[in-house]
């Protein structure tokens, strides 16, 4: 009983049997020699042990951490009877069979990947040499799995004002776009016209009154038979409905632009011929040419009346660029691109729509034969989502690029990497001189050729003090050229169709109030008019009468008009400026920008000497 003692010095029962600490249980496993096993160093070796836990070791395990509780700690080590022992064994060894697994299938797929390749390569010479033929295999067997799947993710986008959201936004007022925002003319445009906002308010007077003193939808109104007048009503007119179709109303440009007769004296003793040799363009011809071929890339820059817009269609034309595809020009607005197109129809002498065409929104009229087509930048944008390289055309013009809008910025991007597919795709950028360089740079230094000279002289005239009511003004200056100038036609530039109706208004009842004044013809356009009534502009104007067109700044650009020696320009145009406030775009008045007034003074020297009467200070205009 000698061995009970050992555990400590402490046996709590003397009469049962020795109970082995853990650590002397260790020592008797070892293959070391003790004094209690292995006699000799040759003993024999003991018998395999399990390797599982007894009652003895889970009462043993039990003993040893509460006693270690009682006398102050209990050691740890004892690997050979913990139960937990092999769990890290166990961890490693499944974190070795996931790694030998994931190399497993990483070479199963490299050599499914070169059996498909090899299957592939035998297959197409087994049909390459006609031993194997093909045929066709029921698709209903084929497994659904082995067929490429297409994820779509539909994203449903609301603008925030319809979907009742609510933007928080630091910047409560829209931002300026002009340079200095207290100056006379950007005051002047935020105030707005004082003769329009008088109209405005007296056209709205005269409908309430009208809809104070109706009867329709009154008792008295039911029996006396009164019926409701619809002026916006979009329902066709019987007279037109029940028409013929050849005698019906058409709405292509097209079929209502006639053959425009000289106005000017320049145009009436020159043949068209020896209109376009005298144009500028044309005495550059061969040097156009030349640095075309030369490059892909080139900037035209020239002054207003060059003839860039219609002469260089014709030498492409000419130097024949037209047999490998068509020449496209684009131009920014509607009204340009048709009356263009119908100009160079006649300088060509054939009929708009065969050779020479255009292709607006909702109208095209080109042909299979049709080499030079004009039309708007929209249009060619829309082209190039059906035909991303534009393999229909051999060459391509931006005419009036220096007006940066967006179509045309966006086609600018389209260009830049169409250019690197197609080597053989020209592209020709116009534009005004002070904004070349930045075009140049973007196409990675362009070169730029240059069209010197302008047609004729254009003497421009400021006005002596800042002008608060432009309308006003405008109609004034009008008044004051058809009465004291000689003859020639005029141009006046305003904001929109709100502005231009007013002008015309006022300028009608002002002459009306003069004793026996001169015949004067006023034309109005804008863009939503129809299309016969925008035709009219381009009409001769009879013997004794001269003409006043009053337009928006659809008239600036590529717009030649015949017998304009006048242009009274207010100064103002619309502008899309982000409103954060509503969180949308608006239409916004602003004062024009240098490009923008040098358009519409060019507008006086198309075919003949003009003028222009800028209802500016020449201090706010070239700031």
């Amino acid at each position: 009983m000698a061995e009970d003692r050992e555990y400590d010095g402490y046996n709590p029962n003397p009469k049962r049997r020795r109970l082995d600490t853990p650590g002397q249980r260790f020592q008797n496993d070892s293959r070391a020699s003790t004094p209690h096993r292995a006699q000799s160093r040759y003993a024999s070796t003991p018998p395999p042990r399990n390797i599982g836990p007894t009652e003895e070791d889970s009462k043993a395990l039990d003993r040893d951490w509460y006693g270690g509780d009682e006398f102050g700690g209990h050691s740890f080590g004892d690997e050979a009877h913990n139960p937990f022992a092999s769990y890290d064994t166990w961890e490693g060894q499944q974190q070795e069979t996931a790694r030998h697994e994931k190399m497993t299938s990483r070479f199963d797929a490299r050599r499914d990947q070169r059996n498909r390749e090899n299957d592939a390569w035998e297959t197409n010479r087994m049909l390459q040499s006609g031993v194997a033929q093909r045929r066709d295999m029921a698709s209903d067997f084929v497994d659904d799995d082995e067929s490429t799947r297409v994820h779509l993710l539909v994203h449903d986008l609301r603008p925030p004002f319809l979907d009742g959201r609510t933007i928080f936004t630091k910047q409560l007022e829209p931002i300026p776009a002009v340079k200095d925002p207290q100056s006379h003319m950007a005051v002047f445009s935020r105030k707005g016209s004082k003769v329009v906002k008088e109209a405005r308010q007296q056209r709205e007077r005269q409908r309430q009154a009208k809809e104070a003193t109706s009867m329709t939808g009154t008792t008295l109104g039911n029996i006396m038979g009164a019926k409701e007048e619809d002026g916006d009503s979009a329902l066709p007119v019987p007279a037109e409905d029940n028409a013929e179709p050849s005698e019906r109303k058409g709405n292509k440009f097209s079929a209502h632009m006639k053959k425009a007769d000289g106005a000017s004296n320049f145009s009436q003793s020159k043949t068209l011929r020896e209109q376009r040799e005298y144009l500028p363009a044309f005495a550059v011809r061969e040097d156009l040419l030349s640095v075309i071929r030369e490059n892909q890339v080139v900037i035209c820059v020239g002054e207003t009346g060059s003839g860039k817009t219609t002469q260089l269609t014709q030498f492409l034309q000419e130097d024949g660029y037209g047999k490998t595809g068509m020449i496209g020009c684009t131009q920014p607005r509607r009204v340009a691109a048709m009356s263009v197109a119908k100009r160079v129809a006649e300088e060509m002498e054939v009929e708009l729509g065969s050779t020479v065409g255009y292709a607006i929104r909702f109208e095209d009229c080109t042909s299979k034969e049709t080499v030079i087509k004009y039309m708007t930048d929209g249009v060619l944008l829309r082209e190039s989502l059906n035909e991303p390289d534009l393999d229909r055309y051999s060459c391509v013009i931006m005419d009036e690029a220096h007006e940066r809008a967006l179509n045309t910025d966006i086609l600018m991007g389209l260009f830049k990497k169409i250019l690197q597919r197609r080597r053989d795709l020209k592209l020709i950028v116009t534009s005004a001189t002070m904004n070349s360089k930045r075009f140049s740079d973007f196409f990675g230094g362009a070169p730029e050729f240059i069209i010197p000279g302008r047609t004729f002289p254009v003497d421009v005239m400021f006005h002596r003090s800042p002008v608060e009511d432009y309308v006003d003004q405008a109609v004034h200056q009008v008044l004051s050229i058809h009465v004291s100038m000689g003859p020639g036609d005029i141009l006046v530039f305003m904001t929109g169709q709100e502005d231009i109706e007013i002008t015309c208004e006022l300028i009608q009842k002002r002459l009306d109030a003069l004793n026996d004044p001169p015949k004067l013809s006023i034309l109005p356009i804008y863009s939503q008019m129809p299309a016969d009534l925008q035709a009219k502009i381009f009409d001769k104007a009879a013997p004794g009468v001269r003409k006043c067109i009053v337009a928006t700044n659809i008239a600036e650009t590529s717009l030649t008009v015949d017998g304009i020696k006048y242009v009274v320009d207010a100064g103002y145009s619309k502008m899309k400026v982000y409103n954060p406030k509503i969180g949308m775009d608006t239409l916004q008045i602003t004062p024009i920008s240098q490009a923008n007034a040098s358009q519409r003074s060019g507008r006086a020297g198309r075919t003949g000497p003009g003028k222009a009467f800028r209802l500016a200070r020449i201090l706010l205009t070239l700031s």
